[in-house]
């Protein structure tokens, strides 16, 4: 283990990405120094891992999207021109090469679940799990967009509420698969006695649910982890139920910091409420840092990038996520919410302020609506451990904006401020990802409900 350092809270950082050209901050792949076109490439993505391993970073977080963005005018038109996340590659092909070129670097890999058999989905899993060493976490995601639904052969989205039904029984097939079917000693790998697995210690799963039904083995024997550390981002009633029960480390998005604190609460009061510790939830919120070595030539920064910026993209992208096309709307009209299928935080934000077209275009000014971060390294570090004190949260997915320029400079300039005030680690811990985040053991606590499946 590395040595012990003092008893401050220490930052968790993940870095936000997308097997991608254009992920939160759209307009900026036609800056001169973004290299986002170059997603399609394996050196893009070592070079980042080994990037970010440079900068202590504890994951990249990769986000995912099945569908496309087909609500503003109806039409794909500006998600192609602008790029707003289409195309998009698979994440978890990229795993296995970032994985070779590292050794502590975590992975937050996104799939949605409503569009993939569990017994298929454990497996890829728990073989990632195996080539990273343990390093393995997976953002559970149950989709938003009815494009993904129609494609998929539904005729629409699964109902919200529902589909979260569905998630918690697919939940509960993983863990009988990852927990309980390889016992921890079945693997023997005896060649004098030529037996590699014990077969009185490999047990059939046998699952009659509503939505799953399943009679098999898992293929896998016991990686580092066995399940690997669950992700999730819903902030609905249902999706704080959800997490409660399941999730590891959570996602959210703030603009302000009384609102993001009451989110942190109810999140840890979800774990509570499941039979867990409020600390064991580690909460993330994503965040846009614009970085330069004085506070003037932060703020260049910022106004050089927002000429590359689209708002429209960023406009176009909330759209889907609210089910609502604000290109019907003139300038000024004020916004009607409407009761959608979508993301419910981004619907609830809509019901909350009085919008209208151009005050999401000034919102979007960046290309997307996260909360920024501009100034020195000094004023930045104040910024993200004001927003650790004041919110009680954990860490930050740190968004690119140009990459990987974003990253470089947060690495070269807030690390090394971070690390002198004891607000950042200085190495990392040995063990898998799960036990650098928790420093506990490498598989789920016993107070998990996955726990509940293990024999």
């Amino acid at each position: 283990m590395a040595a012990p350092e003092t008893a401050k809270k220490k930052i968790l950082l993940n870095a936000f990405n997308m097997n991608c050209v254009g992920h939160i901050n759209h307009g900026l792949w036609t800056h001169p120094r973004d290299h986002s076109t170059q997603y399609k490439t394996l050196e893009y993505w070592t070079e980042l891992a080994q990037l970010l391993e440079r900068g202590l970073f504890d994951g990249l977080f990769i986000a995912d999207i099945v569908g496309v963005y087909d609500v503003y005018q109806n039409s794909v038109d500006v998600p192609l021109k602008e790029s707003i996340q289409l195309p998009v590659n698979d994440p978890l092909l990229l795993v296995s090469a970032m994985a070779a070129v590292t050794k502590n670097l975590g992975f937050g890999l996104t799939a949605n679940l409503t569009y993939e058999a569990p017994y298929l989905f454990a497996r890829r899993l728990s073989t990632l799990d195996h080539l990273s060493r343990g390093r393995v976490g997976w953002n559970i995601v149950t989709g938003y967009l009815d494009s993904a639904a129609q494609a998929m052969g539904l005729k629409e989205q699964i109902e919200h509420d529902r589909r979260y039904d569905q998630a918690d029984e697919y939940l509960e097939v993983l863990y009988k698969l990852w927990e309980g079917s390889w016992e921890d000693d079945a693997v023997l790998n005896d060649r004098e006695q030529r037996i590699y697995a014990q077969p009185d210690k490999v047990h059939k799963v046998e699952h009659q649910g509503e939505f799953y039904q399943v009679s098999g083995y898992h293929l896998c024997e016991p990686s580092p982890q066995r399940t690997p550390v669950l992700f999730q981002a819903g902030s609905s009633d249902r999706g704080l139920l959800f997490a409660g029960r399941h999730a590891e480390c959570v996602f959210i998005s703030g603009q302000n910091k009384a609102a993001t604190k009451a989110q942190v609460d109810k999140v840890r009061a979800s774990a509570v409420a499941a039979g867990r510790n409020p600390a064991d939830i580690k909460v993330f919120m994503g965040l846009n840092v614009i970085v330069g070595e004085t506070e003037e030539l932060a703020w260049n920064k910022h106004a050089e990038y927002r000429r590359y910026a689209s708002a429209e993209a960023g406009v176009a992208h909330f759209s889907a996520s609210t089910g609502i096309d604000f290109s019907q709307y003139e300038i000024d009209e004020p916004i009607q919410y409407v009761k959608s299928n979508a993301i419910q935080s981004a619907t609830k934000h809509l019901q909350n302020n009085d919008w209208t077209r151009r005050k999401l275009l000034e919102q979007h000014a960046l290309g997307g609506r996260y909360f920024t971060v501009v100034g020195s390294p000094q004023q930045v570090a104040d910024e993200l451990e004001s927003w650790i004190a004041e919110t009680g949260l954990d860490g930050f997915n740190l968004t690119r904006i140009v990459t990987p320029e974003s990253y470089v400079d947060f690495i070269d300039l807030v690390i090394p401020e971070l690390q002198r005030r004891g607000s950042y680690k200085t190495a990392y811990d040995d063990g898998t990802l799960r036990e650098k985040l928790f420093h506990e053991g490498r598989k789920l606590p016993q107070r998990h409900t996955g726990a509940a499946y293990r024999r």
